[in-house]
């Protein structure tokens, strides 16, 4: 993966190993010291052919983030009709979130990074928009109303806050699995944020 192929792509480059290249150059040396030409390099391809996959170094990192959206909108226009909104809304992003625990080193990498870096922060808006509105275009379904109105927007925007905080506290103590996490906080959205879901979450190990 990191051979020199200074004649263009070779066989199976694909977005996947830029991910990861680029997350372990980033990590080990910094994303402002890392540039496009080093990630090619690793992967043995040209910058120029880097752009065919990624407008720049920055979004290599939401390559994930952006499946996950793909899926979360296939996994709605699954949800049976008699499912509560919320509860569907809950069990949807809970279940985009599961990783194998061979994985979660590779997702706290991203996130930190994310977290950590002012260039890859600024560049989480369109990421997060397309998230929240593909929550906001389920709740609008549901309740028959236009993705642009109050209650769809404000599904979507409560649900990606939910989940973020979910993110950040995840990150921050590592003391329970993502989805635990996950789950307290869009309990908590769908109840209203009641004393009954105010618990501490329940650490594993």
């Amino acid at each position: 993966m990191t051979a020199q192929h200074p004649r263009g792509r070779p066989r199976g480059t694909t977005k996947r190993e830029l991910e990861l290249i680029a997350m372990r150059l980033f990590s080990e040396q910094g994303f402002e010291e890392t540039t496009v030409e080093q990630i090619a390099a690793a992967a043995g391809i040209s910058g120029r052919t880097f752009f065919r996959y990624f407008p720049g170094k920055a979004e290599v990192l939401w390559y994930s983030f952006d499946d996950e959206v793909t899926g979360l909108r296939a996994a709605f226009a699954a949800v049976p009709p008699g499912e509560p909104m919320m509860a569907a809304v809950r069990r949807v992003v809970v279940n985009a979130n599961r990783y194998r625990a061979e994985d979660v080193p590779e997702l706290r990498t991203r996130m930190k990074l994310v977290a950590d870096v002012p260039a890859l922060a600024a560049t989480a808006g369109a990421h997060y928009d397309a998230w929240e509105r593909a929550v906001g275009e389920f709740a609008a379904a549901r309740l028959g109303e236009p993705a642009e109105s109050l209650i769809p927007m404000a599904v979507g925007r409560t649900t990606l806050a939910a989940a973020r905080a979910a993110f950040d506290a995840w990150l921050a103590r590592a003391d329970a699995d993502l989805t635990v996490y996950l789950d307290r906080a869009l309990a908590g959205l769908e109840q209203g944020f009641t004393t009954q879901n105010a618990e501490p979450v329940t650490t594993t190990g």
